[in-house]
């Protein structure tokens, strides 16, 4: 456990934190973290923490007191009602030239009247789209900043070493003021829906037309991703449609509910791009 001030500290110990948080310790970053549930900070400490250069905290006072000045506290809470609540408890304990960054999928707009209603405080406030998902937060995520350039400045050295790397550039880079991190974000993530709808349209053509069977799918979907286009949702389909069911012994892609779900950025890319007259058609 560190016992000096961190370079940087976390708040929500979800899974994506908890990566976050050890992509960071091994890049040579010291790191405090807290969660509103105590339980789960210790148990993150007392397992996949334990011996590293991570201080669990127990309260936002003992998380503060852990930062080095200038302060960075990244927060992986839900979107909405509980960023705001994490921001009016965290912002008095900060100061001037302090940063909040919230890496959940919020909303550009939430983001920008947040950074607003920080100003006068004179605490930085970035919003930072997060890429990759959970295998991306341990070992090298696509981050997308938006906020003050000012804040740039103080957590580029971090975040730029924990990115993804690509032709020896980090995939991490200033999208703008106020909400443009999460606006990119937000696009991102409506252009990876257009994708997946795209796939299960393939896929219902081939089966429900083609009488395809899941061993053919995954063929014709690994086929598929062969070539310059090589696709990271076309290859895991196709091994989706490998994947066997252990109770029934049938394709998994058979018997799992026929239902989705989603966090809201698909939508707001529609709205987004309807306020704009722009065309998104797939």
């Amino acid at each position: 456990m560190n016992t000096n001030q961190c370079d940087i500290g976390l708040i929500g110990l979800g899974v994506m934190g908890e990566n976050l948080v050890l992509n960071m310790e091994s890049k040579g970053f010291s790191v405090a973290v807290f969660n509103r549930t105590t339980e789960v900070t210790e148990k993150f400490a007392a397992g996949r923490a334990q011996g590293k250069n991570i201080r669990p905290t127990v309260t936002l006072e003992e998380f503060v007191g852990a930062l080095k000045k200038p302060r960075i506290a990244m927060m992986m809470v839900k979107a909405g009602q509980p960023v705001d609540s994490v921001i009016g408890q965290l912002a008095p304990l900060l100061e001037k030239g302090d940063v909040i960054i919230d890496g959940g999928n919020s909303l550009f707009t939430d983001t920008q009247r947040r950074g607003r209603e920080l100003e006068s405080t004179g605490i930085h406030f970035v919003g930072m789209g997060v890429s990759g998902g959970e295998e991306g937060a341990l070992k090298g995520p696509s981050l997308m900043p938006g906020g003050p350039r000012e804040s740039w400045e103080i957590i580029a050295p971090i975040f730029r070493k924990i990115a993804a790397q690509v032709d020896g550039e980090p995939c991490c880079r200033y999208m703008g003021p106020d909400g443009a991190g999460h606006y990119v974000k937000m696009v991102h993530n409506g252009i990876e829906y257009g994708d997946i709808q795209l796939i299960c349209e393939a896929y219902a053509i081939l089966k429900d037309i083609l009488a395809m069977d899941a061993a053919q799918l995954a063929d014709t979907f690994e086929e598929w991703n062969k070539g310059e286009l090589e696709s990271y949702l076309i290859e895991i389909t196709s091994k989706i449609f490998r994947k066997i069911d252990p109770e029934t012994g049938k394709p998994l892609v058979d018997v799992i509910l026929d239902k989705a779900g989603q966090k809201g950025t698909g939508i707001w890319t529609l709205q987004a791009a309807i306020k704009q007259y722009v065309v998104i058609s797939t």
